[in-house]
């Protein structure tokens, strides 16, 4: 769900635009490639002395400002935009332009990892991560990082007892313990749910939060949950802490919700109609992430939509019917959406029940 119609120029260019603003606006979606992404460039902006603000949103807005260049990252409302993927990879190129001392690499890897990909190139070789066996989480304490992990579905995740329970009789190594992840995880699973697993297996190390999928696991639960704590992490803020309570919750919500949602299987695309929560944002429902998950490990269907009263996330192998179906269903309720590489949000007026009626004749 890439966003079509938007050329993005080179990184010299974009640079050079950024360069001689008074004022930048950073306007991001939120997860956790386009927060890496964001928290790279305000570096470069900030080593540069080039003043800025950075947002991020489920659904993004064009932002009334007087900034002298917005900067839309995954999603198409900016005078300059960047929807590359990784997102993290091309903010790369223009902060080198900018000041290349101000990139951190390991910060643009979580990015990459957080996006779906693997890391490799020149960014690797200038992080200097080790791998090893084992799974990727952000903590030190096994049960704390496999129930809060989002890198992988299984009977105890989201579930700090069950987690216990499942590893009572367990006295095995790293290597043994990535394969009961992994077989937990494929259990009643589709087939992709093989492929997708081994995001959170054979681990880089890095320095912050442990593991590299453990970073990009936070990132993405701080750009969804807590946008103003996930500028100040890709800062490089000290708020480890905080983001760490983030990712507990968001994590033990996803799981929650995937499991306790009504699901329905159609034509191409396979639905979780999820109980909204509370007003209060600490219960509500982090779609997006529940999408991930259901596609990746519930979903038989090329389509894995995942609804509430109000909001709905998509992931889809094939990102073009997936995404216009997305938008049309949104518009067709008085909605917004935005969507790329196979993922979306939208946002709109009206129930689950609406909106899978709209999205289902839209596909």
């Amino acid at each position: 769900m890439s966003a079509a119609g938007h050329e993005e120029p080179a990184a010299d260019r974009v640079a050079s635009r950024l360069r001689d603003a008074d004022f930048v606006r950073l306007v991001a979606t939120a997860d956790g490639d386009a927060l890496a992404a964001t928290g790279l460039l305000a570096r470069a902006l900030r080593e540069c002395n080039v003043p800025y603000q950075a947002s991020l949103a489920a659904v993004p807005r064009t932002p009334s400002t007087d900034a002298d260049c917005t900067v839309a990252i995954g999603h198409g409302t900016g005078e300059v935009t960047l929807h590359s993927t990784p997102l993290s990879v091309r903010a790369v190129d223009v902060a080198r332009e900018l000041a290349a001392e101000s990139v951190d690499p390991e910060l643009a890897l979580a990015g990459v990892v957080s996006a779906g990909f693997e890391p490799s190139g020149s960014l690797l070789e200038a992080a200097t991560l080790e791998r090893r066996l084992g799974v990727a989480i952000p903590t030190d304490d096994r049960i704390d990082g496999l129930a809060g992990s989002t890198l992988f579905h299984a009977p105890f995740s989201g579930d700090g007892a069950a987690v216990e329970a499942a590893l009572e009789d367990f006295d095995g190594d790293d290597r043994e313990l990535a394969s009961l992840v992994a077989l937990s995880a494929v259990q009643d699973a589709p087939p992709r749910a093989a492929e997708a697993v081994e995001r959170a297996l054979y681990p880089y190390d890095c320095e912050r939060f442990e593991t590299l999928g453990g970073y990009a696991d936070v990132l993405d639960a701080v750009a969804r949950e807590r946008p103003g704590t996930g500028i100040a992490l890709a800062l490089g803020n000290d708020v480890e802490s905080a983001a760490l309570e983030v990712w507990r919750s968001h994590g033990q919500r996803a799981h929650e919700a995937l499991r306790t949602a009504t699901t329905g299987r159609y034509d191409g695309v396979f639905v979780a109609r999820c109980d909204a929560g509370e007003e209060d944002d600490s219960d509500a429902v982090p779609l997006g992430t529940v999408a991930r998950l259901l596609f990746a490990y519930r979903s038989p269907e090329p389509v894995a939509l995942a609804v509430t009263d109000g909001e709905a996330a998509v992931l889809a192998e094939d990102d073009t019917a997936a995404a216009d179906a997305l938008g049309a269903a949104a518009a067709n309720l008085d909605g917004r959406s935005t969507a790329r590489d196979g993922h979306g949000t939208a946002t709109f007026d009206g129930t689950a029940t609406d909106y899978v009626a709209a999205f289902r004749e839209a596909l």
